[in-house]
């Protein structure tokens, strides 16, 4: 439904299953892609899965200077960056008054901050050309909290308002910015779940699943594409009614 034909994407955090969904969802719908990510084997075996159109490049954007590097180097494989897609996260998961300041600030650094940071960079190349689709992966704990993840929550909750920000700066440059916000999504994390952990923890979701990455993905796809220029400064909510903001 929604054609990508001609635009190349950067999608960090490939290497897991939120990740490779959309990544392979954005190559279907005929966009190239930049796969990014600390674990080279995963995205080199995402790359050979997706042929031609998939490039790997791998980034640890803990690092201050990763973000600039690896959007050009993305430009560099693609000739441009039309879609960025901020998927690249981690958790260190602690009661707030346990929770050190190492660990908090590690979090940020990858859930947020390198977010700024890559989309600092590609809005240069964005602007210029006037088009451009910033879409950050965000969680639904940034909207009701989660014990033990104040640090993952405080990150995610901040990269809706860096969204809201830029897409209020750039709107008249035909580029949005836009966030996907998944509740509980299947892993291999709650694959490994008994059942009665998994039915303590779907008591919570009024669709009585988990969802799937593929269910994700297709989000991004509809906010990249061109049916959905009208649309920015959002959160779109993928989370089975667990929170119906």
């Amino acid at each position: 439904m929604f054609d990508l034909t001609g635009r190349s994407a950067l999608v960090t955090g490939a290497s897991g299953g939120i990740g490779g969904a959309i990544a392979r969802a954005l190559v279907r719908a005929g966009a190239g892609v930049t796969l990014s990510g600390t674990r080279e084997a995963p995205l080199q075996a995402l790359k050979a899965e997706l042929g031609d159109k998939a490039h790997v490049a791998l980034a640890d954007l803990a690092r201050p200077e990763a973000a600039e590097a690896l959007v050009k180097a993305a430009e560099e494989a693609m000739g441009a960056v039309d879609i960025l897609v901020n998927n690249a996260g981690m958790n260190r998961d602690m009661l707030t008054m346990r929770l050190s300041d190492q660990d908090w600030q590690a979090v940020l650094d990858v859930d947020l901050t390198a977010a700024f940071r890559l989309s600092r960079t590609a809005l240069r190349g964005m602007v210029k050309r006037r088009w451009g689709r910033i879409i950050g992966i965000g969680s639904v704990v940034g909207l009701i909290g989660n014990s033990g993840q104040a640090n993952y929550a405080a990150a995610k909750a901040g990269l809706v308002a860096l969204m809201k920000s830029i897409a209020a700066e750039v709107a008249t440059r035909n580029i949005t910015a836009n966030v996907v916000s998944p509740g509980l999504i299947r892993t291999a994390m709650t694959d490994r779940l008994t059942e009665e952990q998994r039915g303590k923890i779907l008591f919570r979701v009024p669709v009585a699943r988990f969802g799937e990455p593929v269910e994700v993905a297709n989000c991004v796809v509809f906010l990249a594409s061109d049916e959905a220029s009208y649309v920015t400064g959002q959160t779109l909510h993928v989370n089975g009614g667990m929170a119906m903001p």
